[in-house]
């Protein structure tokens, strides 16, 4: 049996939609029980709703992170999911979230870790005047973008490259590299 994963976001969701393509297509051996967002209006919903993938709203903005946390902790008991993955979700996990999930919790941070942590990674690298920056695949610890590294790929800040370029070969080297790590996490299925 394939293990489970949920995957958590909070916007267009473009990572979201390659894993869960890259699972359908045998790529990454896991099912993905649902996609979940701290908001309602994400993009992502309605683009994992249309591949036939469960879609919840996890409750932050009306009930705050305890309620939403304890909402996500009974989804994940209900659909019983090994595996939980972070693909732009912008909400940081409580440490008595965390901690029970240690080694199961996987993010994906579009720097090179530990550079650039936090929000706005990307243009903060950009207004830097950085030569090299990257994205980092992490399991999740109690820490904001922390925890162990388990692949990193850089990306050349490239002369005359504009914020929107950058960023853009940002998530496509975040598309490759999350489904890569993820089968060395999971392996495939066929």
């Amino acid at each position: 049996m394939k293990p489970t994963m949920a995957i958590l976001i909070s916007g267009r969701g473009s990572n979201m939609t390659t894993i869960v393509d890259n699972c359908h297509d045998g790529l990454i051996n896991a099912e993905v029980a649902f996609v979940a967002s701290d908001n309602p209006d994400a993009a992502g919903l309605h683009s994992a709703r249309q591949k036939g993938v469960t879609t919840r709203v996890l409750p932050y903005s009306s009930q705050g992170r305890r309620d939403a946390e304890r909402y996500l902790e009974t989804l994940l008991e209900a659909h019983s999911v090994e595996w939980l993955v972070l693909a732009g979700f912008m909400r940081i996990l409580s440490p008595g979230f965390v901690a029970p999930r240690r080694g199961r919790i996987v993010n994906i941070h579009p720097s090179l870790l530990p550079s650039f942590p936090g929000r706005d990674s990307i243009s903060e690298a950009f207004a830097h005047g950085v030569k090299l920056t990257g994205v980092t695949v992490h399991l999740v610890d109690e820490e904001v973008d922390h925890g162990e590294i388990l692949a990193q790929e850089p990306v050349r800040i490239l002369p005359g490259d504009t914020l929107e370029e950058l960023e853009e070969r940002i998530h496509q080297a975040e598309h490759v590299m999350y489904t890569r790590t993820l089968i060395a996490l999971l392996g495939r299925s066929g």
